[in-house]
């Protein structure tokens, strides 16, 4: 009976891709504009293909490698018939496939969006959401598309073997990793070296074609805020879907009484919804936008709601505990709204947070650093209260409705995490609405379009900076959250190998088992070393990509103001800068920074696993968690709140634009580009790609590792 629910899964797949084809018909009917704004589209487009595909020939080699490692360590040896090794090339590819259908789309969306604002605000939004609604239903498909279809081919092994379902999260993690640190990288160095000379030194307005580093800057925006994100949320749902699987399968009864195909029902459910929902918004939508975004929003979660009740109802037939997950649901969805109010409330310029950076921009930079800094500090406290809330409510419906089984009440919690990111199809449609935004407002300037058409871009740019903000909080909140039921299955797997290994094995870790279950104490000095360790990653992990896009931006900076001095007539306006070379910095240093922070994710948990046992790597794994979570909240929501207070100033507020205040904000947003775009998202994919590599390492590391 189960089987057949994964065929319900892979049917919303393919309607949610159809969709997706529809939308993008729909696009690429629309007029794309004058001939300049269509060399713009184009000169962007090109550089980003450039780079994607550049460093997709550099990312291929080492998903080959990796996969033979798995099938070598890891398959052969436990018998699996190549299914996690398969899970990962799977996971991989579906997750490139997310990060360019992101790029692809939104670039071409862009210049329709620019001209569809000659028409009013309402045009725009529908042009841009519909833009983002392709990327969130193609994520969404390609999310469902790659469980079912593991699940309906290797069901057997799954059962038998769940953490074979880890290969594919580790593929999906590790894709999204390297896509988020150099899209990340090239976005945020090109848009510092941007501002730093074209607003501060030059005195000339954002997206000025006179600027050499324009076309890396919106380039980036695509690079980084599509490709990286689409990849990025891909991977939450696939690891925390596995998480819940791999859980169902541990439960006794799971596989017969449905837990282990529940996650695939729950994905199908916010499928349909972010569909429905998607109609709402039109053109005849004149006046704030936001609230439009917003009713779509709950109306897709609302049809999710009802679907999600219906599918349990057919699953569980009506059982107590059916009822009791289908509550922690609704617990995950109350999540997605409450922790993106949160974070709107802390980004927006609307509130009391991001007025009060911009007001301390008219003492300086230092003290928009300041106060920016705090209120990304402060960021974490409620953010932190709703992930306590969420955890106690989930996993006490889950336990209790069970009659105490702790394992269920853990499933519980990691069924409100698939349930919030069921809704990921509406939330990556909001999201990547900005920037379409974005570029289009870029679009717009470049081409000397009229002021009028500028504004309605610039309101919805406004808008797309906070959408881009709460979809990251939802990102990194459906990470904690996934840890706990990730940690779970961590746990289960090394206690189940352990039991099955020789006596010698047996025997090596016989003080560490209780009731046939690893142990994982604070009395133990592996796992306080393990913990320190993890709880450095975050941090040393964010150091190198802070630094390489400080890096990258210097040498941008120093190219775009050789160009000012040495092509005459480029603040005319007479001579065209050398757009290309900006690109070529960007793109070289990217990929080129790439390769330490990668290296720091992918070795560390195996060298603290085959040294140091699998004591120390579930150290490593919480202490990951706990310090990257709230490092990740306090650089997106800062980070964010700093672009927010500079395009407030920019509104005419405090002196407008070229005032003191706004030339404080605007350093005030430098500092913020690479903690909101770059190490902040980075750090989600960073907790996903240690845990998923540790579960589908754990068996070697058992047997292997030189101390415990």
């Amino acid at each position: 009976m189960a089987l057949d629910y994964g065929y319900v899964a892979l049917g919303l797949a393919v309607i949610s891709l159809l969709y997706a084809a529809v939308l993008w018909s729909y696009i690429r009917r629309q007029n794309r504009g004058s001939a300049k704004m269509v060399e713009i589209s184009d000169a962007v487009r090109e550089g980003a293909a450039a780079f994607l595909n550049r460093e997709y020939r550099i990312i291929a080699p080492v998903a080959i490698i990796i996969i033979i490692l798995i099938f070598g360590l890891i398959d052969y040896p436990n018998s699996t018939g190549g299914a996690t090794a398969a899970g990962f090339g799977l996971g991989a590819l579906l997750s490139a496939v997310a990060g360019y259908v992101g790029m692809a789309v939104t670039v071409r969306t862009s210049s329709r969006t620019a001209e569809a604002a000659k028409s009013g605000l309402g045009s725009a939004l529908t042009m841009a959401f519909r833009g983002g609604g392709v990327m969130g239903m193609t994520v969404i498909g390609l999310d469902l598309l790659g469980l079912s279809t593991f699940y309906l081919i290797f069901s057997g092994t799954i059962a038998s073997s769940p953490a074979t379902l880890a290969g594919l999260g580790f593929g999906a993690s590790l894709i999204a990793m390297f896509m988020r640190v150099s899209g990340g990288i090239y976005t945020k160095a090109a848009d510092v070296g941007a501002d730093l000379v074209g607003k501060v030194e030059a005195g000339i307005p954002e997206d000025d074609p006179r600027n050499p580093a324009v076309i890396a800057d919106n380039v980036g925006d695509n690079v980084g805020d599509c490709a990286g994100m689409g990849a990025d949320v891909y991977e939450s749902y696939v690891v925390t879907s596995i998480a819940v699987m791999i859980l169902g399968v541990l439960i006794p009864s799971g596989v017969a009484t449905g837990l282990l195909v529940y996650p695939l029902l729950l994905g199908a459910a916010g499928a349909a919804g972010a569909i429905v929902g998607s109609f709402y918004v039109r053109k005849s939508i004149r006046s704030n936008p936001l609230r439009a975004l917003n009713i779509t929003l709950v109306i897709a979660a609302f049809v999710t709601v009802i679907l999600d009740l219906v599918f349990g109802q057919l699953l569980f037939g009506g059982s107590t505990l059916g009822y009791y997950l289908f509550a922690s649901a609704i617990v995950g969805i109350i999540v997605v709204v409450v922790i993106e109010n949160v974070a709107n409330y802390f980004t927006s310029y609307l509130y009391k947070p991001v007025k009060e950076i911009a007001i301390s921009s008219q003492t300086g930079a230092a003290t928009n650093f300041l106060s920016g800094f705090s209120n990304g500090l402060t960021s974490t406290a409620p953010s932190a209260v709703v992930l306590v809330v969420a955890i106690i409510a989930s996993y006490s419906l889950g336990y209790y409705g069970s009659g105490g089984v702790v394992l269920t009440g853990i499933y519980s919690t990691a069924v409100a995490t698939m349930s919030m990111l069921s809704l990921t199809g509406i939330i990556m449609s909001i999201d990547s609405f900005g920037p379409i935004t974005d570029n289009a407002g870029g679009i717009v300037e470049m081409a000397g379009l009229e002021s009028s058409v500028r504004d309605v871009t610039d309101e919805l740019d406004a808008l797309g900076n906070t959408t881009k903000a709460t979809t990251k909080a939802f990102a990194v909140t459906s990470a904690a959250l996934a840890a706990v039921a990730i940690f779970e299955a961590f746990q289960n797997e090394a206690s189940k190998i352990i039991l099955g290994a020789s006596a010698s094995v047996v025997s090596k870790y016989s003080s560490h088992m209780v009731g046939g279950e690893l142990q994982f104490t604070l009395s133990d000095p592996y796992v306080i070393i393990g913990l320190l360790i993890g709880g450095l990653m975050p941090f040393y992990f964010s150091s190198f990509l802070i630094k390489a896009v400080g890096r990258a931006a210097y040498t941008i900076v120093n190219e775009v103001r050789r160009q000012f001095k040495e092509i005459p007539g480029i603040m005319e306006g007479t001579a065209k800068p050398d757009y290309a070379k900006c690109v070529s910095i960007s793109t070289n240093t990217a990929i080129k920074e790439l390769i330490k922070p990668g290296a720091l994710a992918v070795v560390t948990p195996l060298v603290v696993g085959f040294v140091l046992g699998p004591l120390a790597l579930g150290g490593l794994l919480i202490g990951t968690v706990v310090s990257g979570v709230f490092l990740a909240y306090t650089m997106t929501n800062g980070g964010a709140a700093w672009d927010n207070a500079k395009k407030y100033i920019e509104t005419g507020q405090l002196g407008g634009k070229g005032s003191d205040a706004h030339k404080a904000a605007v350093m005030g947003d430098t500092v913020g580009d690479p903690f909101k775009d770059t190490a902040g998202p980075a750090i989600n994919s960073l907790i996903k790609v240690v845990n998923t590599i540790s579960i589908v390492f754990i068996s070697a590391i058992v047997l292997y590792a030189l101390i415990i």
